[in-house]
């Protein structure tokens, strides 16, 4: 028994079908600053888990797109990106575009993405949102499960 047992376990282990299956889910994350964001997903793309999106990803949060393999990740009915160009504080705290990142930024994200982004205007200033069957049609569909944590 314990060489049949051994033998699935490793047929399993070889088809990418884990006993246990990690999930990191993205619900409501409105972005920060990319350097964070960048080693966050670094860490998640080596640590193989799936990311479900599940509701807002926005600014920052996007980086996941091209940080993460795009098999490894999936999108709920609720799931929503929202884009814009980078920025840093101007005077007054008022936004400055910062081409040199927002270039650095769109070219993360994979030729799907980008192709989208591109025939919305752009990342400018203002937020974009890519939602519903325009997303549904660039990454597969995913069901939640109690394996599933915020992050």
């Amino acid at each position: 028994m314990k060489v049949v047992t051994g033998f699935l376990a490793a047929v399993l282990l070889l088809a990418g079908i884990g006993v246990s299956h990690a999930v990191v889910r993205i619900s409501d994350d409105r972005g920060g600053r990319i350097g964070t964001y960048v080693d966050k997903y670094e860490s998640l793309r080596s640590s193989g888990e799936t990311v479900v999106i599940d509701g807002l990803c926005a600014s920052a949060c996007t980086i996941v797109l091209g940080a993460v393999p795009h098999d490894k990740i999936c999108v709920t009915s609720r799931a929503a990106l929202g884009f814009h160009a980078a920025w840093d504080p101007g005077r007054g705290g008022r936004p400055v575009t910062n081409l040199e990142a927002t270039h650095m930024l769109y070219e993360m994200y994979p030729a799907s993405v980008r192709r989208w982004i591109s025939r919305h205007g752009g990342l400018k200033p203002r937020m974009i949102f890519l939602r519903g069957a325009q997303l549904a049609a660039l990454f597969r569909p995913c069901y939640l499960n109690a394996q599933a944590r915020a992050r």
